[in-house]
């Protein structure tokens, strides 16, 4: 025998007429409610690439590949005081642990890294790197 709810927990499709005259009573809009238990179910298929574009995974794992190739392929010296920190618009932002090492970097080895990683990502990922201490 199955286990007896009370009415406001059973499932039902739509509000009879005496529901959506209280609520209209209590001053509850049950359009909402009625709309998503009229939604059917459907695969999970149809809606992960939605929700994938909707997190932007392609972007994020960029990024995380972006730090990959930056300790791979720039002196470990920059390595060590430079770090990228995020990917906008393709603009690379790296933080710098002190004002010399971003001096360093910015008048000695900003074409070096910039070409590095245009090689690594091609030119349309990585347009532009924004240096700031952090």
């Amino acid at each position: 025998m199955a286990p007896s709810f009370p009415r406001r927990y059973a499932y039902r499709p739509r509000a009879t007429a005496r529901d959506r005259a209280l609520a209209e009573w209590r001053g509850i809009d049950l359009a909402p409610l009625e709309k998503a238990a009229a939604r059917s179910a459907r695969p999970v298929g149809d809606i992960l690439p939605k929700v994938l574009t909707g997190l932007r995974m392609e972007r994020r794992q960029a990024e995380a590949e972006i730090v990959k190739v930056w300790n791979g392929a720039m002196d470990p010296n920059v390595a060590a005081h430079a770090q990228p920190t995020g990917l906008r618009n393709g603009t690379l932002f790296v933080t710098v642990d002190s004002n010399v090492w971003l001096a360093e970097i910015v008048r000695y080895r900003r074409k070096e890294i910039l070409d590095r990683l245009r090689h690594s990502f091609g030119p349309q990922m990585v347009q532009r790197v924004s240096y700031r201490v952090g």
